[in-house]
């Protein structure tokens, strides 16, 4: 991480730092900055920031670096990072709470994930589970690669994963009344 002038820092930052964490459900100044989140991290490798440095950046009111950066993107929200806290701090609902900021902003770091993200909840809401041929067809439709699945087409039909028969469950209107809660509650 570079040298920051934190003179420069508003206070709508860190009002939007606060808003974050409200939302997370984390006081940030518990954390401490021990690692133990990163170092469990199967995704740090792949990210810009490692975990911790996202709540570093949080505690310091750099919420701008902490949206653009795509970490909360890559975050595959296994939880080991919360789970190895000793402070109890939620990072794994932090990073859905700084990519719900991000995307109510307009900003959209790693857009392929985050198409990704709405494909595959809107395919939940709509079928009450994931459908394969509708989620990889929405999927490259919308990220421009139209190609990419053509070849595994066949293996996936004779695996059953995908045919012309739209699958759903029995009580698929009580999945998306949960999809729906799950939604209002991170204010989406």
């Amino acid at each position: 991480m570079d040298t920051v002038n934190l003179s420069n820092v508003t206070n709508a930052q860190f009002e939007a730092v606060e808003r974050i964490g409200k939302e997370a459900g984390v006081d940030y100044d518990d954390c401490y900055q021990c690692g133990k989140c990163t170092a469990g991290c199967p995704m740090a490798h792949a990210m810009d920031y490692a975990p911790r440095q996202i709540i570093r950046l949080l505690q310091l009111g750099l919420v701008e670096e902490a949206l653009a950066a795509k970490t909360p993107w890559i975050c595959a929200h296994c939880m080991v990072c919360s789970a190895r806290c000793p402070q109890g701090v939620d990072i794994t609902a932090t990073m859905l709470a700084v990519r719900r900021e991000s995307k109510r902003r307009g900003l959209k770091p790693a857009r392929e994930t985050d198409i990704f993200d709405d494909a595959f909840i809107g395919n939940v809401r709509s079928f009450g589970k994931s459908n394969e041929a509708i989620l990889a067809a929405k999927y490259n439709l919308l990220s421009g690669h139209l190609m990419q699945d053509m070849l595994n087409a066949p293996k996936m039909a004779m695996r059953g994963m995908i045919g012309p028969k739209i699958h759903s469950v029995k009580d698929k209107d009580a999945v998306k009344c949960l999809v729906d809660k799950a939604l209002n509650k991170g204010g989406e």
